[in-house]
Formats: structure tokens, C-alpha cells, sequence
């Protein structure tokens, strides 16, 4: 009907059991099929990860639209065709804004469309229709997604496709060479091998061994919105919770302590970047302690940023005010003003005030009482995210 946009599907799949090898194989394989189908007039072609099986396991989405775009890019044929992804492991909207800023132009869900359906025709969603629920998911996704672009200044769809506004953390370098083109990693990290071991786990536990119990199962939740006994592990777990609230309500050091070690594990656990990071120990003399300043005056230097109290809540921004006043340091108001009434200290003390006093584009708050009662006057001359 439109000779102009015929459309080509270019499966992205690859045989599970062979590892990064033949993830590498497949990537290579799709990046021709494409070349071939834009030199046969093909304007529109879809990446699908549709009719895996047993033996086929989808290639990660934002792994094969990079791929496919930067191949492309290097044969000068990117503005002959729009990419269209059709994924299954495309769900939040940082999903879509990473295939989007890596070259896609349109993305189907089609996954996150089937949980809706399952959700309307098990009536969890009281009073939605289908319709109404994939109106309501699509959205949502795309106003995150302009969201996501706004932060960046960015307006327009088209600016953003491509853009690739994003930093690599875990990949190495060879692999984003190949595939991600134009970017650093600068801590390195992993490549296919260990993609392709990771999509082997989750394929594993979609075809079980015994397929009489597949229909009979309920899949591993994960625990990566929320913490999970069986999920992935979490900075802030009932552990260290519950041992960082009954230290405080207590006042028993001893409980702190516990909460500070289960804190210094997280690093050996490498759930964060500063996990990675180790001193060098033994290389040079220690500097004597009487010849740099103690703790007690390194703390002055110590400021908060700025959060208004709307954004945290009065109770969190007058904790973060008295413990930085106890420390010396300085806390920063944000913007919207601070109750008069903080700038008295407390019978017992503390002082609410906080130091650091910021005067916004809009000036919410601001007075003359307001500026005297602070220590720096913090002038915001952009606002937000949103440069100008």
C-alpha cells in the first residue's frame, strides 16, 4: 500500500547453548540481514525478539538496536531506514529512553501490552478496559520519556534518537567500541560471554528441564523494585534498617556499630561503585595525626545540598539543619523559604536554621528576615535541570 515504507522483520535471536560465541555470530548475522534488506528498498525495518524457543534466546534489545545503529552509521546508510524495536524486556521508561537514545525511532512493548491484558482479565485493574490500560501504559511511558529529555534540554524526539545522552558503567571497552560507539568506560567491566551467561539464566528458568512443570510455576519476582528474601540483594534491606532505627531510638552505640558494618560489607558485596575502589596501603609513611586537622574541624566544612523542605519533608529538613549545626557544617534550605521560627535556636540547644540560604529564579520565600538569619546567600541562576 506504501511502496515507500516497506518495512523488513529482522529477528534478533541466538542460539542460547552457544554462549557469547553465538551471540556475537547472531549480532553479526542481523547487522547483514538489515544492510541487505535497506539495499533491497527497505525503509522500515523491525527488530524483534519474537519466536524464541528452547534453543533461541533473545538477544537484549538495547544490545541489538546499538549494534544494528552503529553498524549502519560506519556504512553511511543510517538516514535510509528507521529502526522499530519489538521487545519483550522493554518495560519502564528508562527502558524505552535508552532504545530511543541509541537509534530507535518507535518501540512495541509487546510484553508489557500482554501483562496489561493478563491484569484487565484477572480484574486487578478495577474498572479499566484493555484499551483504556494500554491508553493509559503508553501514556505513561511517553511522558517519562519527555521527562527523561526535558533534564537534558532537550524538546524534540528526533534531537533525542541517537543522542546517546548516557555514561557505561560495567562494560568494557572493547565491547562498547563494537557496539555502543562513541562512548568511554572507563571502569571497564563485562562482555559478551558474561551477556550471553546472563540471558542463559533467565532463558533456564523459562524452559525448565521437565516441561510438564512449566505450566506450574510461578517465575522469581526478583526484588528489584523492592527488597525480596530470594531477590537481588539491596543497599537498604530490612537489616540495616531496622539496626540503623533502633541504634537512634535507643541510643545504644554498640547497635551502630552493627548497622556500620553491615554498611562496610555492602562494599565487599559490590553493590556500588565505591565497592571497587580500594587504598593502596604500605606505599608511603603515614602522615603524623598532629600534623593535619582532626575530624572535629574537617566536619565544618561539610554542607548538604539543596532540598527544600517540600521535597523531603519539614521533619527530614530540620533533622538534616540540627545535625549539621552540631557538626559545624552547613545545610542548605533550597528553595521555597524556611519557617521563621527555625532561626531561634531550641531550649535544648539545637538550632533548625540552616546556614546556607537560597534565593531561586522565582524568589519563593524570600524575604529580608529570610536573608539576614543565614551564613552564604546561595544564588540559583538556573533553574533545575532545565538550563535557562
Amino acid at each position: 500500500e506504501f511502496p515507500n515504507f516497506r518495512s523488513v522483520i529482522v529477528r534478533g535471536l541466538y542460539p542460547v547453548a552457544e554462549g557469547g560465541a553465538g551471540l556475537r555470530k547472531a549480532l553479526d548475522d542481523v547487522r547483514y540481514q538489515v544492510s541487505e534488506a535497506i539495499a533491497g528498498g527497505a525503509r522500515l525495518v523491525v527488530l524483534s525478539d519474537r519466536e524464541s524457543n528452547e534453543t533461541y534466546a533473545p538477544i537484549p534489545s538495547l544490545l541489538l538496536t546499538s549494534a544494528v545503529h552503529h553498524h549502519l552509521v560506519r556504512e553511511k546508510t543510517r538516514t535510509k531506514v528507521g529502526l522499530i524495536v519489538e521487545s519483550g524486556d522493554a518495560r519502564e521508561v528508562h527502558h524505552m529512553a535508552l532504545l530511543i537514545g541509541f537509534g530507535a525511532a518507535a518501540v512495541n512493548p509487546y510484553m508489557a501490552f500482554e501483562t496489561v491484558d493478563e491484569a484487565v482479565q484477572n480484574n486487578e485493574l478495577q474498572g479499566v478496559t484493555l484499551d483504556k490500560g494500554i491508553q493509559n501504559y503508553i501514556k505513561a511511558a511517553g511522558k517519562g520519556v519527555l521527562k527523561v529529555m526535558s533534564k537534558m534540554g532537550i524538546s524534540t524526539l528526533a534531537s533525542y534518537t541517537g543522542a546517546q545522552l548516557f555514561q557505561v558503567i560495567g562494560l568494557s571497552q572493547e565491547l562498547v567500541d563494537e557496539y555502543f560507539t562513541g562512548l568511554q568506560s572507563s571502569l571497564g567491566g563485562i562482555g559478551l560471554d558474561e551477556i550471553a551467561a546472563d540471558v542463559a539464566v533467565r532463558h533456564a528458568s523459562a524452559y525448565l528441564d521437565r516441561p510438564e512443570e512449566r505450566a506450574h510455576r510461578e517465575l522469581e519476582v526478583g526484588g528489584e523494585y523492592q527488597w525480596r528474601r530470594e531477590g537481588e540483594y539491596h543497599l537498604f534491606n530490612p537489616d540495616t534498617v531496622f539496626k540503623l532505627q533502633h541504634s537512634t531510638r535507643t541510643g545504644q552505640y554498640e547497635v551502630f556499630k552493627e548497622y556500620t558494618k553491615l554498611v562496610d560489607d555492602q562494599s565487599e558485596r559490590l553493590a556500588a561503585l565505591r565497592g571497587l575502589f580500594e587504598f593502596k596501603k604500605g606505599v608511603r609513611e603515614p602522615v603524623p595525626l598532629d600534623e593535619v586537622e582532626p575530624a572535629t574541624e574537617i566536619v565544618k566544612r561539610f554542607s548538604t545540598g539543596a532540598m527544600s523542605y517540600g521535597s523531603i519533608s519539614a521533619e527530614a529538613h530540620e533533622t538534616l539543619a540540627i545535625a549539621m549545626n552540631r557538626l559545624g557544617g552547613r545545610s542548605n534550605s533550597g528553595e521555597g523559604g524556611e519557617n521563621p521560627a527555625r532561626f531561634t535556636p531550641d531550649e535544648n540547644g539545637d538550632w533548625r536554621r540552616s546556614a546556607i540560604k537560597q534565593v531561586a529564579s522565582g524568589r519563593f520565600g524570600v524575604t529580608s528576615h529570610y536573608l539576614t538569619n543565614c551564613t552564604d546567600i546561595q544564588i540559583k541562576m538556573a533553574q533545575g535541570a532545565k538550563p535557562g
